[in-house]
């Protein structure tokens, strides 16, 4: 890892514990200067717990931590001034307005960020006089970040920030969090959302069981799997495959890299480096034994499929 003074955060070693549950299990980590960095898993992976760590809520068992240069424990207040805090559940006051919330979240910081600026990288100037309750689902949480951003962070914690927003809210804070960055800010997210990672971050970690799984870009994670193109085949429910011999046969064909059960016992996945060569001859070899396709569909691979390709499971099993 790089020196941590050149890191907006860097943890090594970090364990916590909760009774017999191991959360976090020895997770290194480090985040630039001026990236978006994300943590990826499943819920219940110990994204939270390790973002709570570093964010200085929670002490952990071992390890070690620091924040903009610093170790919590060294003059925290000053260290809390500079960063950026979005919780996975925000509760705000619903009988203030949007301008009143953002002038009281104001009054904690030093400095900061005019209110009438926030507004309007908020997009939310016509709902100053707005009471909170009254806002939407996707207004609400654009709030919930720009309290994040009105004390003007050097470094912002984003926990699952777009949990049950509909797309277009979705895609309305991304716009803003790119425009943060834009302007030079640092962001750790958590997500279980593989499309918003693609589109935010400059690497992410995979997290599963309370370790790193691994780290990367996105597009060096999904070049990893050595397959780029992903084939999702049901085959008809009276004619499935019953035996390993035709999975076998698939797997054998010229491209194809793995062969996987997909959530029924008559889909399977496969992963392909060159479609126009393994589509036809995964036909051909269904005819040849016999087996009615009843669907197919094609796909570019995604970080999910990195995810389940180093895990064996599904970010979502549930």
């Amino acid at each position: 890892m790089a020196d941590p003074a050149e890191a907006a955060l860097s943890c090594t070693g970090l364990v916590k514990r909760y009774g017999d549950v191991l959360a976090v299990d020895g997770l290194d980590l480090e985040v630039r200067r001026g990236e978006c960095f994300g943590l990826l898993g499943p819920n219940g992976a110990g994204k939270t717990t390790t973002i709570e760590i570093l964010e200085g809520l929670l002490a952990p068992d071992a390890g070690r931590v620091r924040v903009l240069g610093r170790a919590w424990g060294e003059n925290d207040d000053a260290l809390r001034a500079r960063l950026g805090i979005h919780l996975q559940e925000s509760q705000l006051d619903e009988k203030l307005s949007v301008l009143e919330t953002l002038r009281l979240f104001r009054s904690f910081y030093p400095r900061g960020r005019p209110v009438d600026d926030v507004l309007g990288l908020l997009e939310l100037d016509g709902k100053r006089a707005s009471w909170v309750g009254k806002l939407s689902g996707g207004q609400r949480q654009r709030l919930a970040v720009g309290c994040a951003l009105v004390g003007d962070p050097e470094l912002l914690f984003l926990d699952e920030p777009t949990t049950g927003l509909d797309p277009q809210s979705r895609r309305q804070l991304w716009a803003l969090l790119q425009r943060y960055r834009a302007e030079g800010g640092t962001i750790l997210l958590t997500t279980h959302y593989m499309d918003e990672a693609h589109v935010l971050c400059d690497r992410v970690a995979i997290v599963d069981q309370g370790r790193i799984v691994t780290e990367g870009s996105p597009d060096e994670l999904i070049l990893s799997i050595g397959a780029p193109h992903i084939v999702e085949v049901a085959f008809a429910g009276s004619r499935r495959p019953g035996s390993g011999d035709l999975q076998e046969r698939v797997a054998a064909l010229p491209d194809v890299d793995t062969v996987r059960a997909g959530g029924t016992a008559h889909a399977w996945t496969v992963t392909a480096t060159a479609l126009h060569r393994t589509l036809p001859a995964l036909v051909g070899v269904a005819a040849e034994a016999g087996v009615e396709i009843e669907t197919l569909a094609t796909r570019t691979a995604t970080l999910e499929d990195v995810f389940v390709a180093l895990t064996g499971h599904r970010l979502r099993d549930d």
